[in-house]
């Protein structure tokens, strides 16, 4: 449910808070996590480590903007916290059939998954600590819609599909992290695999897909949730990432499963 300590109204809240601190670009951290999560590919507090580290420098500068645009305001009135939005899954089942809506919540209930769980994870790596302004608004709406772009993309939660997403992610918000962990893991994959299947223009092909589809995390989610897929996907200009289901294709022809790689990475 949604932090009932925190006032969601514009007036209340800063755009900054004034004890935040700005993240300092530590690479060789980035680089220790990493070889961390590749041991546990369960421990996801290594990914936030990684996000840490490499911070996107402009990033306050279009949390701003959008905060402040029509747009945006919009948004945050309408959509305060979305993981209460996203975790109603009785709501989201009455939309109609073919929709968004019930893409998501298949997804989420075959893999066994909640935004409140996501959200659990991240209060696990930072202690609780909240700071209450909109900066922080607008980073949980990136950290909110990522499954939903497992969705939109169709790229699964396989150990390519998890890389693919990120570098679609970089492509709509150019976060060093995301790049960083797409193209790392992207390696150890075709390491791991020791196959010709094009990882890497996978990644690249899902980098494209990212940069020519408008920012996910700053449409209204109710209205994209409503909309039938096949449509909100022509609208997002995504369309069916080639070399990811080839690179699958290939996978499987030598007998390895792409959805058991995550774990053989490991």
């Amino acid at each position: 449910m949604m932090d009932m300590n925190h006032d969601f109204s514009r007036a209340a809240r800063p755009m900054f808070a004034p004890d935040r601190v700005r993240p300092r670009f530590r690479p060789f951290k980035a680089m220790r996590h990493f070889r961390n999560l590749i041991a546990d590919k369960e421990d996801t507090s290594q990914v936030f480590h990684i996000f840490e580290a490499l911070p996107r420098r402009k990033f306050r500068v279009e949390a701003q903007a959008f905060v402040e645009s029509d747009a945006g305001r919009a948004v945050m009135e309408r959509e305060p916290y979305l993981p209460d939005i996203l975790d109603d899954h009785e709501r989201l089942r009455a939309m109609p059939e073919g929709s968004v809506a019930h893409a998501y919540c298949d997804f989420m209930e075959s893999e066994g998954l909640s935004a409140a769980g996501l959200v659990a994870e991240y209060d696990r790596f930072t202690g609780g600590r909240r700071y209450g302004d909109w900066m922080e608004w607008y980073a949980n709406r990136n950290r909110d819609t990522h499954d939903l772009l497992h969705v939109l993309t169709g790229y699964g939660r396989d150990a390519l599909g998890e890389q693919c997403v990120l570098a679609f992610t970089y492509g709509q918000n150019p976060a060093p992290a995301n790049l960083f962990i797409a193209y790392a893991g992207g390696l150890n994959l075709k390491k791991t695999t020791k196959s010709d299947a094009p990882v890497l223009k996978a990644i690249n092909e899902a980098r494209k897909l990212g940069r020519a589809c408008p920012r996910i995390s700053e449409q209204s989610i109710l209205d994209l949730l409503a909309e039938p897929l096949e449509l909100a996907r022509k609208r997002l200009n995504i369309t069916p990432p080639v070399y990811y289901q080839e690179a699958h294709r290939r996978l499987r022809a030598r007998g390895i499963d792409p959805y058991d790689l995550l774990a053989k990475a490991a």
